[in-house]
């Protein structure tokens, strides 16, 4: 395990765990472009489709948390090497299939793989660095998650130029593999000191809870808010995700201990976690829409036009600038300014990008920067608050929040776009209005999260 000057392969280890967390963020977006393929050649409908996109992230959204728990419980490493190998499987079964149904089933079963990878690379990460190394290791975590963002698309758009639908998730094996060899031979085991036992109730409470709450936010732009389908599975979001917070807060040893919401860092870092992907996750989807259809842009030029927002936060991330600015600035002040930079390239897109493209790559500058100061200030801070024996339920909550903010930013800043083009404005408008929405959440969640962890540091103090 790390020593006090960090695990001697440290580096090494991470940038293993941080190919196999790519691999998993490229799947979130690299089937979109696969679509009139698979619509094609499987004869699939539009709610095949959605299920093919959905299965994946309603699985993997909904199994963090439990995912993070026997992470901590039976082992990180395992919990690694389980998640690769079934991801590897779940992508030759995907690669392969010849039916609509098949696919649907291995996307699923590359969400359960997801769901422990994302979760315990995260967790590796914070036990293998000393506290001094940790936020550069988390900047270093993050920009792969920027890349991740980026090169879906992109990669996908390549892969079809050149092969079948099919090879999209055939060259997801090769990295699998490499990866379960590099974690079997350089990670070292970890897991909580208390050996605690199994959470069962809280486990499937939090999955099922989990997933019709995320079910309920991405039907609701397609199926109305008010639909039987939206309320139904909202109310049994609700309802057991509630009996979920009742039997943690009852219970011996709990999953996700309910004191850990009492911490101020812990409630200012979630406040802003949710609020920043809120911003980031709907904006960013009315950015895409404004590329191809106001500006013009095919799918593949659209991609690599937002490009240099990924590469922005790879850049500040890699060299260790975002890192060395949040040690100087410290926690609060880092998450205040980098919301703050992502906001005014939020309204820079807004109010410039009619012009042309020049305004959005001045807006999407300033959210890659913004991006790379508070998205690892953020993350360090929730799992700052949480004891190091419990890194992997951190990582799940971490995860789950950006799902969470993901999920909801795209519905509303959405729900925005329809209601302001149905009132008469102009698409480019409406578009501008959802990004300025998104741009007051970002802001108000910098400022609420650096004023809770200020507080927080007071109290410490």
């Amino acid at each position: 395990m790390s020593t006090s000057q960090g695990y001697p392969q440290r580096w090494l280890i991470l940038g293993v765990i941080c190919l196999a967390q790519l691999t998993v963020l490229l799947d979130n977006t690299v089937l979109n472009v696969a679509i009139p393929s698979l619509t094609r050649e499987l004869h699939a409908a539009t709610s095949d489709i959605q299920w093919m996109i959905n299965a994946y992230s309603l699985v993997q959204s909904g199994l963090l948390l439990t995912a993070g728990s026997a992470a901590d419980r039976y082992g990180r490493k395992k919990m690694l090497v389980a998640g690769l190998a079934l991801f590897g499987i779940g992508s030759l079964l995907a690669g392969l299939a010849h039916s609509t149904g098949q696919l649907i089933a291995a996307r699923a079963g590359m969400g359960i793989g997801g769901a422990l990878l994302l979760t315990t690379t995260l967790a590796v990460a914070m036990q293998i660095f000393t506290p001094e190394e940790q936020p550069k290791a988390i900047g270093i975590w993050s920009a792969v998650n920027a890349l991740g963002f980026a090169g879906g698309p992109l990669i996908g758009g390549f892969v079809l130029n050149h092969f079948w639908w099919g090879a999209i998730f055939l060259i997801n094996i090769p990295v699998a593999a490499l990866g379960l060899v590099a974690v079997l031979a350089l990670v070292p085991e970890s897991r909580s000191p208390q050996g605690d036992r199994p959470d069962l109730l809280g486990a499937v409470l939090s999955t099922i809870g989990m997933a019709a709450l995320v079910f309920a936010i991405i039907s609701g732009p397609r199926h109305g808010w008010t639909s039987a389908r939206v309320l139904g599975t909202g109310a049994v979001a609700v309802v057991v995700l509630g009996a979920f917070a009742r039997w943690e807060s009852r219970v011996a040893e709990p999953m996700l201990d309910p004191h850990f919401f009492r911490d101020r860092r812990f409630t200012g870092a979630v406040t802003g976690a949710v609020l920043l992907t809120f911003g980031m996750g709907g904006a960013l989807f009315l950015l895409t829409q404004h590329l191809q259809f106001v500006l013009g842009y095919g799918p593949l030029e659209a991609g690599l036009r937002t490009a240099p927002l990924a590469l922005t936060v790879v850049a500040l991330n890699f060299t260790g600038l975002s890192a060395k600015w949040s040690t100087r600035m410290g926690t609060p002040v880092s998450i205040a300014s980098g919301m703050a930079l992502m906001a005014a390239g939020l309204v820079a897109i807004a109010e410039l990008a009619s012009g042309g493209y020049a305004g959005t790559l001045l807006g999407l500058l300033l959210i890659g920067a913004g991006c790379a100061v508070a998205n690892p200030a953020m993350a360090h801070a929730i799992l700052s608050a949480i004891p190091p024996e419990k890194a992997g339920v951190g990582a799940g909550i971490n995860g789950t929040l950006a799902e969470l903010g993901n999920g909801l930013g795209v519905a509303v800043l959405g729900a925005v776009l329809s209601s302001s083009v149905a009132s008469g404005e102009s698409l480019s408008a409406g578009l501008g209005a959802g990004q300025l929405v998104g741009a007051v959440a970002v802001l108000v969640g910098g400022f609420v999260a650096a004023g809770l962890l200020r507080r927080a540091e007071r109290v410490i103090a």
